[in-house]
């Protein structure tokens, strides 16, 4: 009953409104003109003591246009526990100030674990740059390899290697993307690789590994691998996420300088100044290296004050006050300069900020190693051509360029070969060899060049250029050093027969007939010549290639095992040294033979003709 009044007294009502409506007189003016605005009717006020309102139901349709929506006062907060805590716990500004970074982070819980999101982690599982599909070694190549072996391998690999084939081919496969071995952590394997290429002086591949690996993974190993790295190629502020969130059991004095740089930025100013002020009250001997970090620092672009640099007094160079020069654009005395050694002449000839010039210097020496190839040493001379007008002393480093420049364009033939002779003429020769590669390749095979033809064809193979260098085989001479770099690079399996081996050994002229020695051994391993041929002139030259060692027998069992990694990376722990005179023909013998057992025979062609034009 009472539905029904509610029911009758809802239609009264809508009917009482239809009628007041029709009797109303119709206004001509447009909507809401000549009328009030309507008052607001006030929200209610919740009280504290109002029940809480029930949640909201998600598939209620939405408050339509203009209603009101009530925020709920919060509840009162309850009291805050304050016991154990002191005021006299809690550090004066003054303090606060004196901090150094790591108790600064340690107090206030800063320091985080990660600098990425879990779902953004990647997997140790393979580390490296290069996949198979790129020219990389297949990935898992050691997966079943005793963890011993390699680890042997890659950490007495400690210096540059003397081969330039057998440098490129190493770091092709410590920059491949790899398994670890059978009971060897994929963080140590890392480490380890990145380690052997900083030796080698390949830093920028050394960087991009271990940049492969998230900086929570990074063990102290990998941490020291990835430190020299960023030092060596002059990326400083790259390796802040090293320094903040990896592993490291360092307090010397160029970690903290680190730890003051990355302060920086990381917009922590003031502890960064104060950690830096203080390494400069501690030191005399690395004062230097303290100032260009405190200039560096200032460059974070708060804070900044002038530093001034003086090198009076030093007399040597280390690789931290190098990468800071370089990067602060800091001249380094001429005196420091002409007492670089090679680490510094390879980091400097590929650091892209320094002066061409600068670059220069090491350039050659890069090349002849293995780190420059031949495009790029062009690139980098054809940079200092175009900039020849804004060079200052550099007049023998622009001659050069421009008769590099003739190598490759003058329309005469004879022409582009006395240039390529000019580029040839430099302080290395064989680095001149890596240069002329591609402007030889362009000269057509003729008798008239018979005489330059030995070094037209090394100079081909320092880019691998086997088959433009095969074009010259009828203009060289039976038993010229032509005719043995030919017989060593033919992508064809071709005998070399007694009597050009005999013709080469009375022609050859090297100290200590070490071509001859080496051209025996690069035939043996490539089993282009027989065995009676072997015998004959091992005991004629006095050498034995086949005398075992541990390190002769390890090679040889990875290549019966067909595991080209591992050969390759054995290859290179034997080929390490300062000269090629270091190579012994027992040596190349091997590294040649497992290369090529193991179907790497287009480098071990490479690396047995580079052994006998530089013999």
């Amino acid at each position: 009953m009472k539905r029904a009044y509610l029911l009758a007294g809802g239609a009264l009502v809508l009917c009482s409104t239809l009628v007041m409506a029709q009797s109303a007189p119709e206004s001509l003016l447009p909507p809401g003109v000549g009328q009030p605005a309507p008052t607001p009717t006030p929200a209610p006020v919740p009280t504290a003591t109002s029940a809480p309102s029930a949640p909201a139901d998600p598939t209620a349709p939405a408050p339509p246009q203009g209603s009101e929506v009530v925020q709920p006062i919060p509840s009162t907060p309850g009291p805050v526990d304050t016991s154990g805590v002191s005021l006299s716990d809690i550090p004066s500004v003054e303090e606060l100030e004196e901090l150094t970074v790591d108790e600064l982070d340690d107090l206030l819980g800063l320091k985080p674990r990660y600098d990425i999101p879990p779902a953004a982690r990647r997997s140790t599982e393979r580390v490296g740059i290069i996949d198979e599909r790129e020219g990389g070694l297949p990935v898992a190549s050691l997966a079943r390899q005793p963890a011993s072996i390699v680890r042997a391998a890659l950490a007495n690999t400690s210096q540059p290697l003397v081969s330039r084939w057998g440098h490129i081919l190493m770091r092709r496969a410590l920059a491949s993307r790899l398994a670890a071995p059978e009971g060897m952590n994929p963080v140590e394997f890392a480490a380890l690789r990145a380690a052997a290429l900083n030796a080698m002086g390949e830093h920028s591949a050394a960087r991009a590994l271990v940049q492969d690996v998230d900086t929570a993974d990074y063990s102290s190993e990998l941490t020291e691998a990835a430190l020299d790295a960023y030092v060596g190629t002059g990326d400083i502020t790259g390796a802040c996420p090293v320094v903040r969130l990896g592993q490291a059991d360092r307090d010397d004095v160029q970690w903290k300088m680190f730890e003051g740089i990355c302060a920086a930025y990381a917009g922590e100013t003031t502890a960064a100044n104060n950690e830096l002020r203080r390494l400069l009250s501690r030191t005399e001997e690395d004062r230097i290296d303290v100032l260009l970090a405190q200039r560096y620092a200032g460059a974070a672009g708060q804070g900044r004050r002038a530093v001034t640099i003086e090198w009076d007094g030093i007399e040597a160079m280390n690789p931290w006050r190098f990468a800071l020069a370089n990067a602060l654009g800091e001249p380094i005395p001429d005196g420091l300069l002409e007492q670089l050694g090679p680490y510094y002449l390879k980091a400097g000839a590929s650091t892209p900020a320094l002066p061409i010039v600068q670059r220069l210097r090491g350039a050659d020496l890069a090349a002849a190693a293995g780190i420059f190839s031949s495009a790029a040493m062009v690139d980098l001379y054809s940079q200092l051509y175009a900039d020849r007008g804004e060079q200052q002393d550099a007049d023998a480093a622009i001659a050069r360029a421009a008769r590099l420049r003739d190598a490759y364009v003058d329309p005469d033939a004879g022409a582009r070969l006395a240039a390529i002779r000019d580029v040839w003429s430099g302080d290395d020769e064989y680095a001149g060899l890596v240069l002329t590669a591609y402007a030889s390749a362009r000269l057509t095979p003729s008798n008239d060049f018979e005489d330059d033809a030995p070094r037209l064809i090394a100079s081909m193979l320092t880019a691998g250029l086997d088959r433009d260098a095969m074009r010259w085989a009828d203009v060289v001479e039976e038993g010229s050093v032509g005719w043995a770099l030919l017989a060593l690079a033919n992508p064809q399996d071709v005998a070399v027969t007694d009597g050009q081996l005999a013709t080469f050994e009375n022609g050859d002229e090297s100290s200590g007939q070490r071509k001859s020695k080496m051209l025996l051994a690069g035939l043996a391993g490539l089993g282009r010549t027989d065995a009676d041929n072997i015998a004959e002139y091992s005991e004629r030259l006095g050498v034995n290639l086949r005398a075992p060692t541990a390190w002769t027998r390890m090679i040889d069992k990875a290549a019966e095992a067909n595991n080209g990694a591992l050969v390759v990376m054995l290859a290179g722990l034997g080929m390490q040294g300062t000269n090629w005179d270091q190579m012994t023909a027992r040596h190349l013998y091997h590294i040649v033979s497992a290369l090529n057992r193991v179907g790497l025979n287009a480098e071990a062609r490479m690396i047995a003709a580079e052994a006998v034009a530089r013999a």
